[in-house]
């Protein structure tokens, strides 16, 4: 499957993790955080929940995938696209926290802040994990070499004389 189509997929998803993630964190703050909310202050519409939610979905399924895609090659942290999609995930997350985080502030604002970390880096890790499975820029489709010493062999260029 092509990079783009790849990362809006893995858009999709990391934006179905978080959305859950974020759901959790207000049913377990008993709504204290309002995190829909910040979803809409983030996103420029304060007070419309319904319409900042729209464009979180849009946002975080068609333009951070997007934007994914064209600066994974400048991406931190390594080749796994899972794992560069935590380090893609984390600028995301101090903006979120930075522009959503409204009036919040003592304890409430430092479990806000652990909180939507831990759901942003779901989102990353989902988002690069699902375009490195469906774009085949992972591992995981390499095949196994049967006997894992040959490969070695091959690699260090150790001949075959020594068997």
């Amino acid at each position: 499957m092509n990079k783009p189509t790849s990362a809006v997929l893995g858009g999709a998803a990391g934006v179905a993790v978080l959305s859950v993630a974020l759901l959790l964190i207000e049913v377990e703050t008993r709504s204290r955080i309002g995190l829909f909310d910040v979803v809409a202050r983030f996103v420029g519409v304060p007070g419309n929940q319904a319409l900042g939610f729209l464009l979180f979905v849009a946002a975080g399924t068609f333009a951070w995938p997007l934007l994914f895609v064209a600066l994974e090659a400048y991406l931190p942290l390594g080749p796994d696209p899972a794992i560069r999609g935590v380090g893609f995930a984390i600028p995301l997350w101090v903006a979120f926290v930075v522009l959503g985080r409204g009036d919040l502030s003592g304890a409430i604002l430092v479990v806000y802040g652990v909180l939507t970390l831990f759901a942003h880096v779901a989102y990353g890790f989902t988002l690069g994990a699902v375009y490195g499975r469906l774009s085949g820029e992972t591992d995981a489709r390499r095949p196994m070499p049967a006997y894992p010493e040959e490969d070695r062999d091959v690699e260090t260029g150790a001949g075959s004389e020594d068997r």
